[in-house]
């Protein structure tokens, strides 16, 4: 039976404001977990001056430490949307956190960047998990014409993150010791974690769901569900390359793939480097570049939601999906470009500006190109195009974590790396609308989600 998913139209129109806000305090949830995965994410990134000087770390050893990281990222992003795809956002989003915190904890146990990758491969693996579940969660709590909006906020929480973290870890580092910065913002997972397994349920098994937020919330048009069949080990990894084959002949899916593998690259350099760009080029401590990694991720926060922002209004104004998608990563893209001059400017607080607009940009345009899973694939199906969607940006974000750490290495300027950055988001505006021109759904069989 063919996928019921019709093809994207112009802007449904509006249904009655629903009563209660439960589908906004879930999005809190996630908001609040993608904070503290990227809290968990850049301890070590902040320490990296003073770790490195300390335990005599290279350019090179740092890099590797990056590529390891990425590359089991990525792996683990296509296990996680499989994993999804079968027990759910709330299973796979505590599976995710159990793992991430013990690799987060476990920092403490090591000073080499040989020793660190260890801690960081389980660290690596448990957040792959943040996304897919984020986004399967997104997918049954918001209908499309508040999905982006909804993605934008909590994506904003890896901004939060960034701007906690290097205030929070220099004053826990020069109190308690290097590693208890480890071992305190790790205490706060578990927290989450509690509040997480309490609150979280399907839509229709909330118990404070109202009927009108549950009809607002399950507003658009209904997806079959999915077919299990149980199957033998062989049976099953058959039917897993089966399906992962029929995801591969769907330009939406290769759409996907390729906006993660420009952009996502250039976000994972400014994780892994910015503490390091200015340390090195406006000589400047732990304690005192803070501000200015504050500001560059108050407005990446801007950004994030504002670009969801901009294509739910549209949406919402009776433009088409493809339309408001494609306009809002547009403008955002726009915002990226003055990156290219950061390493020209004057001073810290100039360069945290241009910078900051870039990582506003980006955050803009992620939020848009996060929804094509969910647009563009029934739910059962999009789990497991996340996951790719997460390899292919884990694989960029290795290949430039290579070249940065070369480039810094070699050239010692952060220039040819800004420039990449600066042409990505147009250049993945670009090769996105070759592939899917109309943002037409794919049709998938109703079989082809059998496991």
């Amino acid at each position: 039976m063919a996928n019921a998913m019709p093809a994207a139209r112009a802007g449904a129109p509006p249904l009655p404001k629903p009563t209660g806000k439960v589908r906004w305090i879930v999005c809190g949830l996630l908001f609040a977990a993608v904070v503290l995965s990227y809290i968990d994410r850049l301890v070590l990134s902040v320490l990296k001056p003073d770790l490195a000087a300390q335990y005599h770390w290279t350019e090179g050893g740092y890099a590797d430490l990056a590529v390891a990281f990425q590359l089991t990222y990525g792996v683990a992003y296509v296990v996680f949307g499989r994993l999804v795809d079968r027990v759910g956002a709330k299973i796979g989003y505590a599976v995710a956190v159990t793992l991430w915190t013990i690799g987060h904890v476990s920092h403490i146990f090591f000073t080499t960047t040989t020793g660190m990758m260890i801690a960081r491969l389980t660290l690596a693996f448990g957040e792959a998990g943040t996304f897919p579940s984020a986004l399967a969660a997104a997918n049954e709590w918001f209908p499309k014409r508040e999905r982006a909006f909804a993605i934008g906020i909590f994506n904003a929480g890896s901004n939060i993150g960034a701007i906690v973290t290097p205030l929070l870890v220099p004053i826990i580092t020069i109190a308690f010791g290097w590693r208890w910065a480890f071992i305190l913002t790790g205490l706060l997972t578990v927290l989450w974690l509690i509040a997480w397994l309490g609150f979280y349920r399907r839509p229709s098994e909330h118990p404070r769901v109202s009927p009108t937020e549950l009809a607002f919330i399950e507003s658009d048009p209904p997806q079959p569900d999915q077919l299990r069949v149980k199957r033998s080990f062989a049976q099953g990894m058959v039917a897993l390359f089966r399906d992962y084959r029929t995801l591969f002949r769907h330009r939406q899916t290769w759409a996907y793939m390729a906006g993660r593998f420009l952009i996502d690259p250039v976000w994972w350099t400014f994780l892994f480097w910015l503490p390091d760009f200015f340390n090195k080029q406006y000589h400047v401590k732990m304690l005192e570049f803070g501000p200015a990694l504050v500001a560059v991720y108050l407005l990446a926060d801007i950004g994030s939601v504002a670009g969801g922002w901009i294509s739910s209004r549209l949406i919402s104004r009776g433009r088409s999906i493809n339309r408001s998608r494609k306009t809002a990563m547009f403008v955002m893209a726009l915002c990226a470009l003055p990156i290219a001059f950061a390493t020209h400017a004057p001073n810290m607080w100039v360069a945290a500006g241009l910078i900051g607009l870039a990582c506003a940009g980006h955050q803009g345009f992620s939020a848009n190109v996060y929804t094509i899973p969910g647009d563009l694939f029934p739910r059962w199906r999009a789990g497991s195009v996340i996951g790719l969607g997460g390899l292919a940006g884990a694989l960029g974000g290795a290949m430039m974590a290579k070249y940065a750490g070369y480039i810094l290495a070699t050239v010692g300027s952060f220039q040819p790396i800004f420039i990449l950055a600066a042409c990505s988001y147009l250049l993945a505006l670009l090769v996105v609308h070759l592939i899917v021109p109309r943002w037409q759904p794919a049709t998938l069989a109703h079989d082809e989600g059998s496991q």
